[in-house]
């Protein structure tokens, strides 16, 4: 398999991690959504496979770091191994050692948080508050250890994110860039994570051929 960090030309991730053959009846389904196929490929190469020049100085392999956290804390197992290898080819053994052990310690089922004040109130849940434990961050650096706290409360607490969640990436060494990079990220992920699952699920579950359709009325006194 083609690993995050080195995409062949032309490779679908999507395609890749969702097991979808080329000529088969879920790539003919996604061939209907040329620009949104195509659309998804970009970001994930503007993302994960970044070419010069950039806007952004955020390292692959902190990008790859976040992105292994991220799908493991959304435990869909395809995605998960991909980024974690992808990791694993651009990282020493003490980050992805680390990285591990992170995975392990934000584990979680969310959404948590509370809404304002209000009808939604009813849905307020608490849920447990993620920091990179002191022997990681010791691996990891203050920069990556924020953004991996940053990268926790948009998958888990996304609406209990303030100000002050921002202030300490840019305490971190964090710019406004790459913050805006790093959420990208996130979001990116998530969706790209549904999308794989949801064609997994089709592809282990194919919808039954439909019946012919009948002819009308008016075709059939033609």
């Amino acid at each position: 398999m083609t690993s995050a960090g080195n995409p062949s030309p032309g490779d679908d991730v999507i395609d890749q991690l969702a097991g979808i053959a080329p000529g088969s009846h879920l790539d003919a389904v996604r061939r209907h959504r040329p620009q949104a196929r195509e659309q998804a490929q970009q970001s994930y190469l503007a993302l994960l496979a970044p070419r010069a020049p950039l806007s952004s100085h955020w390292p692959l392999n902190e990008r790859l770091a976040v992105a292994a956290f991220v799908a493991a804390l959304h435990q869909q197992p395809q995605v998960q191994r991909f980024y974690r290898d992808a990791l694993a080819a651009q990282a020493s053994l003490a980050l992805g050692k680390a990285m591990d052990a992170e995975v392990a310690q934000g584990l979680a089922r969310g959404p948590y948080g509370q809404y304002p004040q209000g009808p939604l109130s009813a849905e307020d849940q608490a849920g447990p508050v993620y920091a990179v434990g002191a022997q990681s961050r010791a691996v990891l650096g203050e920069r990556l250890s924020a953004g991996l706290a940053h990268a926790h409360l948009l998958a888990f607490h996304p609406r209990d994110a303030q100000a002050a969640h921002l202030q300490a990436l840019l305490d971190a060494g964090w710019s406004e860039t790459d913050i805006v990079v790093l959420s990208q990220l996130v979001s990116f992920l998530a969706f790209q994570i549904r999308v794989v699952a949801g064609l997994r699920l089709l592809l282990a579950h194919p919808a039954p051929p439909t019946a012919a359709q009948q002819p009308t009325a008016e075709e059939s006194a033609a």
